[in-house]
């Protein structure tokens, strides 16, 4: 069985960052870098011997969050923005509960 051309997939969507058809290759990377940052910033604030890693993640998180969701251009890109600095925040909060940027 054959689609006709131009058709999309039937099937479950996909998770786009570009879903606007244009390509946004500074904006996908801070994106993604935010919610990287944020992800590890939360996980390393939930271990005290590793407050330098959050603390240090957590601020670069939310800082370069809120200059990418300034810039951003697509839904989704701002939803894992979003994302991403609400977990810097916690991660940070942690970190500097557990003893701050110095180790």
């Amino acid at each position: 069985m054959s689609r006709a051309p131009g058709r999309g997939r039937s099937g479950p969507s996909r998770f786009r960052l570009n879903s606007d058809g244009r390509r946004h290759p500074l904006e996908n990377v801070l994106s993604v870098g935010t919610i990287l940052c944020g992800l590890i910033a939360f996980v390393t604030g939930f271990i005290p011997s590793a407050h330098p890693v959050a603390s240090f993640l957590g601020v670069l998180g939310f800082v370069g969050g809120l200059y990418s969701q300034y810039i951003s251009a697509t839904t989704p890109e701002r939803a894992l923005n979003i994302v991403g600095i609400v977990a810097s925040f916690v991660g940070v909060a942690f970190g500097i509960r557990h003893g701050g940027f110095l180790p």
